[in-house]
């Protein structure tokens, strides 16, 4: 697969990955690009089982690494108008989604981490103990625990 093919096959993946392990825009995107930047510049061959697989590993490792500290936040106008039909479910279902996001970032990296590679990118327990370097087990504890915090955070919120 050329580098054109796995970018768009994977980047919303990996955008959608970086985006709740950071909970902001900007720093998925910065993170999905600087991901894709070092795979077209690696010498090193893949070395994970899939390709899925070495991405995150990837784009986790530069969230650990801090570029998530270099987060831009921007104010919007709050005069803009909204183009879409229903702006009441929109809004609705964003702050669905901020509260999910907020409860996603109280939970521990590792945590959020393996939650994230089994429930969005339905990743195999053996993929996400590779990636995060853990046992199996240790892994399935890890997921088990923080579904059970989330959904006692969500209900907090």
């Amino acid at each position: 697969m050329d580098f054109s093919g796995l970018y768009q096959r994977y980047a919303p993946d990996v955008y959608r990955f970086a985006l709740y392990l950071t909970g902001q825009r900007s720093d998925a995107e910065d993170i999905t690009a600087e991901t894709f930047a070092r795979v077209w510049t690696s010498s090193v061959p893949l070395e994970m089982v899939t390709v899925k697989a070495y991405l995150f590993t990837i784009a986790r490792n530069l969230y650990r690494q801090g570029l998530r500290g270099k987060s831009r936040h921007v104010e919007l106008d709050e005069g803009l108008q909204d183009p879409r039909s229903d702006p009441f479910a929109e809004v609705a279902q964003e702050e669905r989604l901020q509260n999910t996001m907020v409860a996603l970032q109280q939970l521990p990296e590792i945590s959020r981490s393996a939650l994230l590679m089994y429930a969005l990118d339905g990743m195999p327990y053996e993929q996400i103990s590779q990636v995060l370097k853990l046992s199996l087990p240790a892994v399935k504890v890890k997921i088990h625990r923080a579904r059970l915090a989330l959904a006692g955070i969500s209900n907090e919120l």
